[in-house]
């Protein structure tokens, strides 16, 4: 997420987006309330506007044994701010300022970090009681991310990822292109999708990420744009949805912002706007179907396996343990050489 000069008051300055998403509505509705969400960022600065929200959380940056409430790059604060700030007309307001915030610190002071970190952080998040897990980084595919990803979404949390910038990202990034992943991309005052905004087949939403106004370092303020607010926003409004609805699991979380989006674009799901615009009020109050789950297939006297000999069921399980070797000691090696490094999305 780019980003201006930092001011010193947020009160005069309009933060469109609350007002597009009509986020006074849904706040009679829901704030969020008993909802964490996990920032996986550069940490969170104790800003005024945050801390009623800030929990302790944890700096996974080598030597630096903090509880995540320090941000020397400002983008993390930027992000938890988006998503759970409360200075009212006095500051900058979040889309869920009734949730926590709980900050795990995967980048440096230059926005970098390893993808080593960012499934530590992931699995941190998932064991600390977060219910949602904002991503507004990218980095190269990595196995251990998609590993803790899984870890997560089967420990029923929500996990949002900004879908990447153009001109750093032409494809759908890592790991926002996982389809367990929340992919969401930006879009502008009009409404329309925003030129930075990277599009492709994984979309799931895009939401406001133009001039967004948010929490800074230092007591202070400033607008930035990329798909990081973008998925702030969509982390925040899968809180109040939560919060509104305890009892559905992460996927209807999922269904509810997805089924009730705003449709633009081609009609349907869509390479520019995914689903479509997320829509705080439509998702707290709409009649949304629940999701239809398939059931297993019987299995059939056709279908069924013919019994393998025992010595060609242990050569396969020996064949199987080599291969499996051999290609643990190729990933390692290969993340030895050249570890994919994350990098905050501008």
């Amino acid at each position: 997420m780019t980003a201006g000069i930092p001011i010193q008051t947020a009160a005069h300055l309009e933060q469109w987006h609350l007002e597009s998403l009509k986020i006074d509505q849904a706040h009679q509705i829901s704030t969020g309330v008993g909802i964490t969400v996990a920032v996986l960022d550069s940490g969170v600065d104790s800003h005024r506007d945050l801390q009623p929200a800030l929990l302790p959380g944890i700096s996974l940056l080598d030597g630096a044994a903090t509880s995540g409430q320090s941000d020397e790059q400002g983008h993390g604060t930027a992000i938890a701010g988006l998503i759970a700030a409360s200075g009212g007309t006095d500051g900058a307001s979040g889309i869920a300022p009734g949730s926590k915030i709980l900050p795990i610190k995967i980048l440096d002071a230059q926005g970098r970090g390893s993808t080593d970190n960012t499934a530590k952080g992931i699995r941190w998040a998932t064991s600390h009681g977060a219910k949602i897990i904002n991503i507004s980084t990218a980095s190269g595919p990595n196995i251990e991310v998609r590993k803790a990803i899984e870890e997560a979404i089967a420990a029923d949390v929500v996990i949002v990822a900004s879908s990447g910038n153009k001109p750093t990202h032409n494809v759908i990034a890592f790991p926002a292109y996982i389809d367990s992943v929340v992919a969401v991309g930006a879009t502008g005052r009009d409404g329309a999708i925003a030129d930075i905004s990277t599009s492709g087949e994984k979309l799931d939403l895009a939401a406001p990420g133009v001039d967004l106004l948010s929490t800074w370092t230092g007591q202070t303020y400033q607008p930035g744009t990329g798909t990081s607010a973008s998925a702030a926003i969509v982390s925040g409004v899968a809180a109040l949805v939560w919060s509104r609805y305890p009892e559905l699991s992460a996927a209807e979380v999922v269904h509810r912002m997805t089924a009730t989006a705003v449709d633009k674009g081609a009609p349907g799901r869509d390479p520019e706007y995914g689903f479509g615009i997320v829509d705080p009020v439509a998702a707290l109050t709409a009649n949304v179907p629940p999701l239809e789950t398939e059931p297993a297939a019987e299995p059939t006297a056709t279908a069924q396996a013919a019994p393998v000999p025992n010595t060609m069921g242990r050569t396969a399980v020996i064949l199987i343990a080599v291969i499996g070797s051999l290609i643990g000691v190729a990933l390692v090696i290969a993340l030895a050489v050249a570890r994919p490094r994350n990098r905050a999305e501008p």
